[in-house]
């Protein structure tokens, strides 16, 4: 959906508020949807090399599965498509204990600056610490327009792994690449470490199937009333609707009536069919 993909980014909806650029304070969108649309919108697609893969099929493969982690892996959708197949997902915490998180502060030095522990090249660095800091490896000239900042998010001290000069012991308080000198600073915390057993079940094998399941569940008929609303809905599917009037209340009432896919309370999206087309209707109210 177009509006779900500015919603995402919510620092660049914010930086564009700032600026002045006004957010409409009602929306109808409407875009045609394929099967593969209808189960992208309400599943995670796992990628082969990411942490909700490895979960999935293990829980498919062994019956169930368990992770230590300091957030929820599904929390935007208990549906999961690993390969060409869909899975229904529980998540149950088991139990929860205090760990220390680490995080790198990164700053490129302009001038010269004295070590208070000591300094170390870049391509000196143990592995795991070097793969970590390749964003100063990477980085464009620190010394042409605002320098360098970052922050690295380290994790746990058994996570890093044996070898690291920053984690959990301090080392070097200076990093060297190509003469560029970076200081860095370690930052911990104590944070709550949950583990959480998985279980999954398949409710689908195909991307249309699982469309299909959700057609049945979801999909009703959208029909304009007047030749108000027929005007309403036609600019909605062409470049959206953003007028606050009595055509777009009666349309999008109607809509509002019916089960949606995800709904918020002030906005959702829902699955309908407008003259013999499907949709995916985003709207905000």
């Amino acid at each position: 959906m177009r509006r779900r993909q500015v919603l995402a980014s919510g620092a660049a909806l914010l930086s564009a508020g700032i600026a002045g650029c006004g957010h409409p304070s009602v929306v109808l969108e409407m875009d045609e949807a394929t099967a593969e649309d209808i189960a992208a919108e309400v599943s995670t697609a796992a990628d082969p090399d990411s942490e909700e893969y490895t979960v999935v099929s293990s829980a498919r493969e062994n019956g169930s599965a368990t992770r230590r982690g300091r957030y929820e892996l599904f929390s935007r959708t208990d549906t999961v498509r690993v390969e060409d197949s869909f899975y229904d997902v529980t998540e149950t915490e088991l139990g929860s204990t205090e760990v220390t998180v680490y995080d790198l502060l990164v700053e490129y030095l302009p001038v010269d600056s004295t070590s208070e522990l000591d300094e170390i090249e870049h391509g000196d660095l143990p592995e795991t610490d070097r793969q970590r800091l390749d964003p100063i490896a990477s980085a464009d000239d620190p010394s042409d327009g605002d320098g360098f900042e970052i922050v690295i998010e380290y994790g746990t001290a058994e996570e890093v792994g044996d070898g690291s000069v920053f984690v959990p012991e301090h080392q070097y308080d200076i990093v060297v690449h190509e003469g560029d000198r970076y200081w860095v600073t370690v930052h911990s915390q104590t944070v709550s470490e949950t583990e959480y057993r998985y279980e999954v079940t398949e409710v689908a094998s195909t991307g249309e199937s699982f469309a299909d399941r959700i057609r049945e569940r979801y999909l009703f008929g959208l029909t304009a009333r007047s030749d108000a609303e027929r005007s309403v809905v036609e600019e909605a599917i062409a470049d959206g609707y953003f007028q606050d009037d009595d055509s777009f209340r009666s349309v999008v009432d109607r809509i509002r009536e019916r089960d949606g896919l995800s709904v918020a309370n002030s906005y959702g999206t829902w699955l309908l069919e407008y003259e013999g087309v499907e949709y995916l209707a985003y709207v905000e109210w």
